[in-house]
């Protein structure tokens, strides 16, 4: 083989790479020799991704249902990853910051018109009879979705809006866990007494939220926006950003969501109106009611008061 100049210095720099974790490139050039060259069914993994889809039922709409739902579960994970993109970037500066914001409100967007899907690709009557088979399974049990909350704001502004007043710094992790918003969702409202799908939820994921939750009180997207200087903290462009991000997640891309459950619970004149979890999932998804807001810091009273109010 005829080595040129660019070839050789390839070579000193695969070199270089494997003597700094003390590897032998001889080794790692020999096994070049026996590897397959990448497909794009092997490198997408398709054959395990298609056959990730399980029916519960013999209705046909209920595969848009379930290939739409893991849609959503890997876009979840295309945001937490440029979230952590955020949280780990040291001396973060302003414009990677905006730019990783807007990367992460254009997955909502997509999430947000992708409802379409939902709202008029699955016939009402196939919908309402696959849906009594999800039961007590409920959309709140997206553990992902909770991790981007807790990663993107202070936890008080997670917790229902009956309670943050009585949430400060010494509350503890536990405490706080109790009190937010979704809880309300999986709990009678008179008794406290947490439901199955909620008792499920916790028992799945409880651990991992709580150290989640502890990891990210300081280094959450509302914490990194506090540890840039001023000057950048006033920045027209992020301060956007982050605005943006806040009212897409907590606003359009939700009301979107409650619009198509009124659709399919409400108006279809079938079922019963309850949510498959048993919430009350009018005031659990309505920003109105609970007032989820990310970075309240960064909207006036008048904004703040008419949160999530039709205009």
């Amino acid at each position: 083989m005829n080595i040129n100049e660019s070839t050789s210095d390839i070579l000193k720099n695969i070199e270089l790479k494997y003597d700094a974790i003390d590897l032998k490139t001889d080794t790692q050039l020999e096994g070049l020799l026996w590897s397959k060259p990448i497909t794009y069914w092997d490198y997408m993994q398709t054959d395990a991704l298609l056959n990730l889809q399980i029916q519960r039922t013999v209705l046909p709409d209920e595969m848009v249902f379930i290939l739409y739902h893991q849609v959503n579960e890997l876009t979840f994970k295309m945001i937490l990853w440029e979230i952590d993109q955020i949280a780990s970037t040291q001396d973060i500066q302003a414009t990677f910051f905006a730019e990783r914001l807007t990367r992460i409100s254009r997955y909502f967007d997509m999430l947000t018109t992708s409802f379409n899907i939902m709202e008029n690709g699955m016939e009402i009557d196939q919908y309402m009879k696959f849906r009594n088979t999800l039961t007590p399974a409920s959309g709140f049990q997206s553990a992902q979705y909770r991790l981007i909350e807790f990663a993107t704001t202070d936890l008080v502004n997670l917790v229902d809006y009956r309670y943050r007043k009585t949430i400060d710094a010494a509350t503890s992790i536990e405490e706080v866990f109790e009190k937010l918003y979704w809880q309300a969702a999986g709990k009678d409202h008179k008794t406290g007494k947490k439901s199955y799908t909620l008792e499920a939820f916790e028992k799945k994921y409880k651990a991992t939220f709580m150290t989640f939750m502890e990891e990210h009180k300081s280094c959450n997207i509302w914490r990194k926006f506090k540890e840039l200087s001023d000057e950048d903290q006033k920045s027209t462009e992020l301060v956007e950003a982050m605005r943006q991000l806040d009212y897409t997640i907590n606003i359009t891309w939700v009301m979107q969501h409650l619009r198509v459950a009124i659709k399919y619970i409400d108006q279809s004149g079938q079922g019963n109106g309850e949510a498959t979890g048993g919430s009350d999932w009018r005031k659990y998804m309505h920003p109105q009611y609970q007032k989820r807001i990310f970075f309240p810091e960064l909207w006036s009273d008048e904004e703040l008061d008419n949160w999530g109010k039709e205009k």
